[in-house]
């Protein structure tokens, strides 16, 4: 499995956001890569945690829980702290600084200085899957598994790509602590991405 440690190295208390979508795949992953992963649906259990998963899922409905659950405000000052954060699909929607596209009203947590377009490959029945190089976490390509995905339309000068499709279009961002991908790694056996998301964290809880 690619990205296991070995069973002696223990990762930090993370947290995935469990709002909406599939924050429990996260959680496994996280899990098997020696972290203490948990639920956080409340600010109290975000602020116990030295790193933050925002999973897929529907972003606008992710975006409307996060400010009944009162989670929005300090979702942002969490970021603003430099708490590493990995978003994934609807997770990327929501760090992004702009939505091309987005709703009337939408909000985003933002921080990756990123514009972002949603279901920009399609629709359910036009989900993917292709390899990708990916230079900064090293090895092989990431088997990347693009699910109703967005895509990066604009990487401001804060932010970098480490991910790109063949036809130039950008999949994957990482801005200091925070780490955005378009695709799933949790549905595939390649961790890496998760990896690094633990890197940072073990980094941030040791400050």
């Amino acid at each position: 499995m690619a990205g296991s440690p070995s069973t002696e190295a223990r990762g930090p208390r993370v947290g995935v956001l469990a709002l909406q979508g599939d924050f429990r795949e996260h959680l496994a992953v996280l899990t098997a890569l020696g972290a203490e992963a948990v639920p956080v649906r409340r600010p109290d259990e975000l602020a116990s945690v030295s790193g933050l998963v925002i999973p897929g899922g529907e972003s606008t409905v992710m975006d409307k829980l996060s400010r009944t659950f009162g989670m929005a405000e300090p979702l942002r000052a969490a970021v603003d702290g430099g708490l590493p954060v990995y978003g994934t699909c609807a997770g990327l929607i929501m760090l992004a600084d702009h939505v091309v596209d987005g709703t009337p009203g939408q909000r985003t947590i933002g921080g990756l200085d990123v514009s972002v377009r949603r279901n920009a490959f399609g629709g359910q029945t036009d989900s993917f899957e292709t390899d990708l190089d990916v230079p900064v976490i090293g090895g092989p390509p990431v088997h990347a598994v693009f699910i109703r995905a967005p895509v990066v339309d604009r990487v401001g000068a804060l932010a970098t790509a480490v991910g790109v499709l063949d036809d130039g279009r950008v999949v994957a961002v990482e801005q200091g602590s925070l780490l955005g991908t378009s695709f799933h790694p949790e549905v595939t056996a390649d961790y890496r991405f998760h990896a690094r998301f633990l890197d940072k964290a073990r980094a941030f809880s040791s400050r």
